[in-house]
C-alpha cells in the first residue's frame, strides 16, 4: 500500500510510520491509549475526545492546526455527526448532516441545505477514497493542488500547508448499516508539513 499525494505519487509505508513517531514516544502513546480508553468508558462528549486527543498531541510536540472526525449515525433525520478541532472559536464543534445519497434527497425533497452537503461531500477527498479504496490519502496544499477537493482552497487561505485523510474502518461485525468506519482529517500549518520532512512526499 502507499500513501498518496496531492500530485497522486507514492511514498511508502514506513514513511507513514515516520509520520506518527516522529515526534512521538512509546510513553506518549501509552498514556494516550489509557486517556483515550478512559475518556470512552466514562462515556465523555465526541467533542471533548477530539480536542483532548488534539490538545495531547500538539503538547507532545506534533503541530496540528485542525482536525475534524465524522462518523453516520441511526437517526431518522441526520445521516452522521462531525466534530471539529482547531476551528474559530464561534464555529460550534459539532455539525450534524443530512442525507447525502440521491435516494435519500429525493425521499426529503431535496431540501436544499441536504443538496448543498451533499454536493460538497461528492467533492470531498474522504468520497474519493471510497471510490478508490483507499484509506490514508495526503496532499500538500499548494496552487496546482487546492481546487481538487471543495474544501482544500478554504483551508489553504487559512494557512494549512499539509492535509491528511483517513478512513478507519470497523470490523465486519461492529458494523451496522452504513455505521462502518470513522472518517477523519488532520492538518497542519508548517512550512514543511506535519514532519518537517517535505522533501519525502514531494
Amino acid at each position: 500500500m502507499h500513501l498518496q499525494s496531492g500530485s497522486r505519487t507514492g511514498a511508502k509505508v514506513e514513511d507513514r510510520t515516520y509520520i506518527y513517531l516522529v515526534v512521538m514516544n512509546e510513553e506518549f502513546f501509552t498514556e494516550l491509549w489509557v486517556w483515550l480508553t478512559e475518556a470512552g468508558l466514562t462515556s465523555a462528549p465526541e467533542t471533548t475526545i477530539l480536542s483532548g486527543f488534539c490538545d495531547r498531541c500538539v503538547a507532545a510536540g506534533l503541530p496540528l492546526a485542525r482536525s475534524l472526525t465524522f462518523i453516520d449515525t441511526l437517526h431518522p433525520i441526520h445521516e452522521g455527526r462531525l466534530f471539529r478541532w482547531g476551528y474559530d472559536p464561534t464555529e460550534t464543534p459539532l455539525l450534524e448532516y443530512g442525507r447525502t445519497s440521491p435516494d435519500a434527497l429525493a425521499a426529503s425533497g431535496f431540501n436544499p441545505r441536504d443538496v448543498e452537503t451533499a454536493e460538497r461531500w461528492r467533492r470531498s477527498p474522504h468520497y474519493m477514497m471510497l471510490q478508490t479504496g483507499e484509506t490514508f490519502w495526503r496532499c500538500r496544499l499548494n496552487g496546482s493542488t487546492e481546487d481538487e477537493f471543495s474544501l482544500l482552497p478554504q483551508w489553504r487561505a487559512e494557512g494549512i500547508t499539509d492535509y491528511f485523510a483517513i478512513i478507519t474502518r470497523f470490523a465486519a461485525e461492529g458494523s451496522i448499516a452504513e455505521m462502518d468506519g470513522v472518517y477523519s482529517a488532520w492538518a497542519t500549518k508548517e512550512p514543511q508539513g506535519i514532519c518537517g520532512r517535505s522533501n519525502r512526499y514531494a
